[in-house]
């Protein structure tokens, strides 16, 4: 008899979780909270305050479930995995310390730092005078990041030394970033492009997944603002499963030897974003979670079966499950509001989902959608839409994402016309 899994949010990650839950032959059943019109057609939604960790756990066990898998940092944030823990019900994710290593990036740099993974350097301040002496020694480009979660919009790479000083004004005096900015993290730039590492960890032990390239600017040419990411694909030459096999004794082992000696068993994700600086790689940042748009790309490459690994990471035995890939390639588009990722209308009514969906090797995860008072499919946030297509290689896989991701439309959809295009 199979589990029945609860997977917690409500975006495109947790649309591509619950779709590769439903299809792996440990999973019985997946329940979604709160879920959007996408996971709805991979099993039932239901209502929760995905932060009140009482409401989640008193769901899991009104559905008698056997694996909660918390796809957002702020359930994370919030302990949902520490009242999980405490009535015994197996959880993919880590509890609220094991969390603040993506919630404080001062810790993060702080675990790195002590078990000697390589990284750059940093001063973390609440000081407006010690941060601009931080700024000095390190010189340009300045790097000024707000300590806490701040809605991916609390790092400022500035250009001159005014503009980084008025980044730490931002945070430290007129408080633009609230208590996450209370505390400044001033950081020595790092140069190479940055890649992303995903680890299911179980405290101990590390399974790396496969690489992904996402793209963060709003606009073609990795021009305009910075978003919660525009497209991904995989694989990415040069960057395999081969490549980055030494990572997981570089940069995991190390950072799960060190969170453990304090006390911080760590399972769940472990995102580790790198610089492939001249020097090799160095650590920029970790975050708590699958990564998102990387993830609906990674989902559709997983040849196993992802319920048996996600409940390996709770229990503690992932190295006791064998992870397989196809071979073929996978890239997304993002179909975003017009005006992401500054303000945007909602509610816009969205045509031509089936028809994309009904293309060779497409895939359409819901983000940011919902149903109108008609039923009929309507935006309801920034990112909308992640257009994904499998194919032989990453030509034909862009190819079929791009032509599935035009026949989708509504007033004011945009999208990057560059995902994938250099591969």
């Amino acid at each position: 008899m199979g589990r029945n899994v609860l997977v917690i949010g409500a975006g495109g990650r947790e649309h591509a979780l619950t779709w590769r839950l439903a299809a792996s032959p440990s999973v019985d059943r997946v329940v979604t909270a709160p879920g959007n019109p996408g996971t709805a057609e991979c099993g039932p939604n239901l209502p929760v305050d995905a932060t009140d960790p009482a409401a989640v756990a008193d769901l899991a066990e009104r559905e008698s479930i056997d694996l909660v898998v918390v796809g957002p940092e702020a359930p994370l944030v919030a302990g949902v995995v520490d009242e999980l823990q405490r009535r015994e019900i197996p959880a993919f994710g880590p509890t609220a310390a094991g969390a603040h290593i993506e919630g404080s990036k001062a810790f993060a740099k702080d675990v790195m730092e002590a078990s000697g993974a390589p990284t750059g350097g940093y001063v973390a301040t609440s000081e407006r005078d010690e941060a601009y002496d931080a700024l000095d020694r390190f010189g340009g480009p300045y790097v000024v990041k707000a300590d806490g979660l701040a809605a991916g919009k609390g790092v400022r790479i500035c250009a001159s030394r005014d503009e980084a000083r008025d980044a730490v004004d931002d945070a430290l005096v007129r408080g633009v970033f609230g208590h996450a900015g209370s505390r400044v993290v001033v950081e020595q730039f790092l140069l190479g492009p940055e890649r992303s590492v995903f680890g299911v960890c179980d405290g101990d032990d590390v399974v790396l997944l496969a690489p992904a390239q996402d793209y963060k600017r709003a606009l073609d040419g990795d021009e305009g603002l910075n978003t919660g990411g525009m497209g991904a694909y995989t694989p990415v030459p040069g960057f395999t499963l081969d490549d980055v096999d030494h990572l997981r004794e570089l940069v995991f082992l190390p950072v799960l030897r060190e969170l453990a000696d304090r006390g911080v068993p760590y399972r769940g994700l472990l995102y580790a974003g790198l610089v492939d600086t001249i020097d090799g790689p160095q650590l920029l940042e970790f975050n708590a979670r699958f990564g998102d748009p990387e993830t609906q790309v990674i989902l559709p490459k997983l040849a196993s079966d992802l319920g048996d690994l996600l409940h390996a990471s709770a229990v503690g035995s992932v190295g006791d499950v064998e992870v397989t890939w196809h071979d073929d390639a996978v890239v997304t588009v993002v179909l975003a509001s017009g005006g992401y990722p500054e303000g945007y209308a909602t509610g816009i009514e969205i045509a031509g989902v089936d028809e994309a969906a009904g293309a060779p090797g497409v895939t359409i995860f819901h983000a940011g959608t919902s149903r109108g008072a008609d039923g009929q499919l309507v935006t309801a946030g920034g990112r909308v839409l992640n257009v994904t297509a499998r194919g032989s290689d990453v030509a034909e896989a862009r190819v079929r994402a791009y032509a599935a991701a035009d026949r989708i439309s509504w007033d004011g959809r945009q999208r990057r016309g560059d995902i994938a295009a250099r591969v």
